[in-house]
């Protein structure tokens, strides 16, 4: 689930939040749930993502971005979470979530929440957003305003672009409910024959999909940048579908259905094609939201509510265009005025020596800071491993690389040249399956050692090893990072990652590998905290560690920033330490179910999200340990998942030098920013902490500056 950029201003926030308060009918007293419920956490943190399109000192086009966000992070949580949910109805409707709230509960009180948002989305784009564009040439014109020479080119572009390929599908018996592709658009239509003696009871349903291969903005002559609504355009000429039949409603729906695959790893004889078999069956999940034009009659949407078995608070109701993410196309117009300033990431002075990166990484540890700082050095480390001599060996964990991977295509070349190549592919990285199956294919092809991971268990470490001879000894150099091995994402999410060829990470991450990729059980590493092996034991130690110093009267605290916070054990370490009366800053960019400020249980605990142009996405842990200071990054947040159901690694950073560079550019100035931070409150709203008086403060837009173009 990923935000977008923003405008880089240093011009006030607006005062009032979107956020809005959550109804707890239903869900006890605050004595009765010492945490927040997840799902509600959750859609706290996608309406911190609809506030900045609110933003009117944002970009038009950024703005869009973030409405358009919303929705897929939307589309996301109904195939998952929401799905998760209706199972557990199912099931076992008298389940409680942690915070003991039934699936029913939980449905009703997401359904009211996102009802109201999607009302603030819908009247944004609305009111704010399209009428902003129009007064920049931006139109997105109803066909019913067309002039005649308009309409004829519209005319000619559906007869020779999209009549050939629509396909009407009836519903009669005969012909049962036809199958709705997941977040597939489709128009409805009701039809009856034109025969005035056929009666009212020969009405008709039918269904068109909207052909994904055709833009959805249609270009139309006019002055500026002018657009059609591709449905529109099918919806002004349907009745050539339907000839001999008088059309009586059509109207546009999208169904959004389950879509998170599940495999029992102890009976797949064959992972790779049991994750093939899944993905394919993720396209006929069960319905979990249906999203109707505001138009359709009650009667169309009873047809459709019937056929595909969903409850009343399973329909949305949408004044607008459906699929928001499909105008992004309009963020391609040459309008550089309506879109953030562009900017070119910073390479670190060591590595702008002239001397390879071998050369460089034996001088000296190397912290690189995306997006701000490049994340080419990374690349350049496979692509220099794949074409030397003296490269013996490379491993690499790959979880989500995208499409078109320069770092695949360096092992690719690595293999190819007779390099020992091994590559442990997550083939369960949700929804990038796909994606993830393909590279594996080319790797193996290649001749590359390629793996899928642990019986059980995720790996979403970030690791690379490269061991190379020099002189009478192998050396190995290594990448640890907080973020995926993805050059695209590496420029709009937040990370940070390692370069060291120290030669205790070199021993930890080989032998890590070995338990990755053979049989081996080690428990204790060098450097490195492992989940599932040692990381839930070695932070609660350190929790606890900080409750000692507090009492001994030492230093003591902990500062960390992270991207979600559910897990129920350390929650309640960390208000153990609060009562204890350790002071505990925690930056945790989307869920948190920890209650913050709460008298006798966490009045020394405060929790703030930073939603800005950037995806906060990188881990830090500081315990302040006596005096004696720890920082760990790594791939892990604090969640059941990623301590005990995934391979994640924090590695330590010890070089004094990386140590103050993190605090005094990350950790502290993310506590003062006041423009993009928001404060977690006891009953789980979120409030800005900005006063009429206050200097603005923009963590990412003063760490952007140096790397801004213009």
């Amino acid at each position: 689930m990923e935000t977008a950029p923003l405008a880089l201003v240093m011009s006030p926030a607006p005062s009032t939040s979107v956020v809005l308060p959550v109804e707890r009918r239903g869900t006890g007293s605050l004595a009765d749930n010492p945490l927040i419920n997840r799902e509600l956490s959750w859609i706290e943190f996608n309406s911190r993502v609809l506030d900045e399109a609110l933003d009117p000192t944002q970009p038009l086009l950024e703005r869009l971005k973030f409405l358009s966000i919303f929705s897929t992070n939307l589309d996301e949580f109904f195939m998952v979470r929401v799905s998760g949910l209706q199972e557990q109805l199912e099931a076992n409707p008298m389940t409680l979530s942690p915070d003991g709230l039934t699936p029913a509960t939980q449905l009703r009180l997401i359904a009211e929440r996102l009802h109201q948002l999607l009302k603030v989305q819908m009247r944004c784009l609305r009111k704010q957003i399209l009428p902003g564009l129009e007064h920049h040439g931006v139109r997105i014109v109803p066909y019913g305003e067309l002039n005649d020479d308009q309409r004829k080119e519209m005319r000619e572009f559906f007869y020779e672009r999209v009549f050939p390929i629509l396909t009407p599908l009836s519903v009669d018996p005969s012909h049962p409910f036809p199958y709705i592709s997941n977040i597939s658009l489709n128009l409805g239509i009701l039809v009856v024959p034109e025969n005035p003696d056929e009666n009212e009871k020969d009405r008709r349903f039918a269904r068109v999909k909207l052909p994904p291969n055709v833009p959805r903005l249609i270009p139309a002559r006019g002055d500026g940048h002018c657009f059609v609504m591709l449905e529109e355009v099918m919806a002004a000429h349907i009745e050539s579908l339907f000839p001999g039949m008088r059309i009586l409603e059509c109207q546009p729906f999208r169904i959004t259905r389950d879509a998170d695959i599940e495999i029992e790893e102890d009976e797949a004889g064959d992972l790779l094609k049991t994750v093939e078999l899944q993905l394919r069956r993720r396209r006929f999940g069960f319905g979990v939201r249906l999203e109707v034009a505001t138009d359709m009659s009650k009667r169309m949407i009873k047809v459709l509510r019937n056929s595909l078995e969903m409850e009343e608070q399973d329909v949305y109701t949408v004044d607008g265009p459906l699929n928001i993410p499909d105008l992004m196309s309009l963020h391609k117009l040459d309008l550089p005025q309506l879109k953030d300033l562009p900017f070119t990431p910073t390479t670190p002075a060591s590595l702008q020596t002239g001397q390879s990166i071998f050369d460089s990484i034996r001088t000296q540890d190397i912290l690189l800071h995306q997006p701000y700082e490049s994340f080419a050095p990374v690349v350049e480390l496979l692509r220099q491993a794949a074409r030397d001599q003296n490269v013996v060996a490379i491993k690499q964990t790959l979880y989500r690389v995208g499409k078109d991977s320069p770092i695949v295509e360096a092992l690719i070349e690595a293999a190819e040249n007779g390099k020992q190549v091994a590559v442990l592919v997550e083939l369960k990285a949700r929804f990038d399956e796909e994606n993830n199956i393909q590279w594996a294919r080319r790797l193996e092809q290649a001749g590359a050692h390629v793996v899928y991971g642990l019986v059980g268990l995720k790996t979403h470490a970030k690791l690379t090893l490269v061991v190379r001879q020099e002189k009478n000894k192998l050396r190995r150099y290594v990448h640890l990072g907080t973020g995926n091995y993805n050059p695209v994402t590496a420029r709009i999410y937040t990370d940070l990652g390692l370069l060291t060829c120290d030669d205790n990470f070199g021993k930890d991450v080989s032998e890590l590998f070995n338990y990755l990729t053979g049989y081996s059980r080690q428990e204790r590493y060098r450097k490195l905290l492992v989940a599932p092996v040692n990381l839930r034991q070695s932070f609660t130690e350190m929790i606890r560690r900080e409750i000692g110093h507090h009492q001994a009267g030492r230093p003591s605290g902990i500062v960390a920033k992270f991207n979600s916070f559910t897990d129920a054990g350390m929650i309640e370490e960390m208000y153990s330490a609060s009562r204890e009366g350790v002071p505990i800053d925690l930056i945790v960019r989307g869920i948190c179910c920890l209650r913050p400020g709460w008298p006798g249980r966490s009045s020394t605990i405060r929790v703030g999200s930073i939603v800005g142009r950037f995806l906060e996405h990188s881990r830090i842990y500081r315990f302040i340990n006596g005096g004696d200071e720890e920082i760990y990054l790594g791939s892990a947040d604090l969640m059941n998942r990623n301590l005990d159901r995934r391979v994640e690694v924090m590695f330590p950073i010890e070089d004094p030098r990386l140590k103050e560079r993190i605090i005094q550019e990350i950790l502290e100035p993310s506590l003062e920013d006041n423009v993009k931070m928001r404060w977690l409150q006891m009953d789980g709203t979120y409030s800005r902490p900005r006063t009429s008086d206050a200097k603005p403060y923009n963590l990412q837009e003063y760490l952007l500056k140096p790397a801004l173009i213009g």
